[in-house]
């Protein structure tokens, strides 16, 4: 008797022992994913694909910069601006101009130059204060070799009227082929301003990376319009994106219904307030209705609205079926919208995960990778297709 219980003695240690070395075990797998970047496996129309954690602990992150060599930029809408190297190693980048924080306003987009491997020059936009409000302003300067800090920052546009309140400025710029800048501005809650060409609310300018007027802007000239406007009447744009083709597109905010995505041609009045696909909030109709000879038709509509912010149209590099289609964010429910170009532009699929919560920019990497900024989340994320 007395043998056997000092075996079952032994017999319950070896458990105690097997479950603390289980937990240990455990722990030991919960702090190496933590540390790898652990991805959640998710499906879409085109298969299986990993949903990876790059970053954490971001307050409202609303832009994203890729880097040579891995590395990225976040902006937080409060005033920061986070670099991030290829460990995902964060630092805060000082020297960023004070904001405008109210409402929608803040710090906003960044984008690194097409010459940043040369100059290491980025643009930043956000809500700059002004007396009386603040307006959309668009900024370049230089990152600093240790990437710590902002260096020879120029502000190169600001709206010429500022604005009371924190509603629809907009906010993101493109670089194209030809170094020129595109810079989506919001009406500001202001919707008539969008039907005005002296003023910058509502419109899309066009400016040179030294913030002067490209001769060939439309309304460059021409007695009481802005030189740098090239498209008028939209109301909040906060997503834009070039085509294979290098041609511009953008995605804005209806009001109840009627969010748009539109091809962006030189010279166009794209509408708003005189025509829409919604109503005001309240339920009244908007202008005139859907349609008016002189404005252009949005290549693609919602409704019911979905709050659309960041576009990306994309390459194909990982994704060859996706070769060419748009990929938009939704801050209202939730999800990616993949949209198919082929014979006009048609919602195909909705990429709604865990960790799609309330995602204000999605973006391609250099390496074809999809990446995603989650408000709700407060995270940055990356979608790789799973081989």
């Amino acid at each position: 008797m007395k043998i056997l219980l000092m075996n079952a003695m032994l017999a319950l240690g070896w458990r105690r022992r097997l479950a603390a070395l289980s937990c240990l075990v455990v722990l030991l797998l919960l702090v190496l994913t933590a540390a790898s970047g652990w991805a959640a496996v998710r499906q879409t129309a085109a298969g299986p694909i990993s949903v990876e954690k790059m970053a954490g602990n971001l307050d409202t992150p609303w832009g994203i910069a890729f880097l040579p060599g891995g590395a990225f930029l976040v902006t937080e809408r409060g005033g920061s601006l986070f670099h991030f190297d290829a460990a995902r190693r964060r630092m805060k980048v000082s020297g960023v101009p004070k904001v405008y924080a109210w409402g929608q306003g803040g710090l906003m987009d960044v984008a690194a130059a097409q010459d940043f491997s040369k100059t290491r020059e980025i643009f930043l936009t956000y809500s700059k204060p002004r007396r009386g409000g603040g307006g959309t302003a668009l900024a370049v300067a230089a990152l600093s070799a240790d990437n710590r800090k902002l260096e020879n920052l120029r502000v190169i546009f600001e709206m010429a009227s500022p604005s009371p309140g924190g509603r629809h400025f907009g906010s993101r710029v493109i670089e194209a082929p030809d170094g020129t800048l595109f810079l989506t501005l919001g009406e500001r809650g202001i919707p008539e301003t969008a039907q005005d060409l002296s003023l910058h609310h509502g419109k899309i300018i066009r400016i040179r990376r030294d913030g002067s007027i490209p001769p060939d802007n439309p309304f460059a000239g021409r007695a009481g319009a802005r030189p740098e406007i090239w498209s008028w009447g939209h109301r909040n744009p906060q997503g834009a994106a070039l085509d294979a083709a290098g041609a511009l597109w953008a995605v804005e905010h209806g009001a109840r219904g009627g969010d748009e995505i539109n091809r962006v041609r030189k010279g166009r009045n794209y509408g708003w307030p005189v025509i829409a696909y919604g109503r005001h909030y309240w339920g009244g109709k908007i202008g005139v209705g859907a349609a008016k000879e002189g404005m252009e038709q949005p290549d693609f509509y919602w409704d019911p609205s979905i709050a659309p912010c960041g576009m990306a149209i994309y390459s194909g590099k990982l994704w060859p079926a996706w070769r060419g289609h748009f990929f938009v964010s939704s801050l209202k429910f939730d999800y990616i919208s993949r949209l198919d170009p082929k014979g006009g532009l048609r919602e195909v699929e909705r990429l709604a995960f865990p960790e799609t919560g309330r995602v204000r920019d999605v973006q391609e990497a250099p390496d074809g990778s999809i990446w995603f900024l989650s408000e709700e989340r407060e995270a940055v994320y990356r979608i790789r297709p799973v081989r």
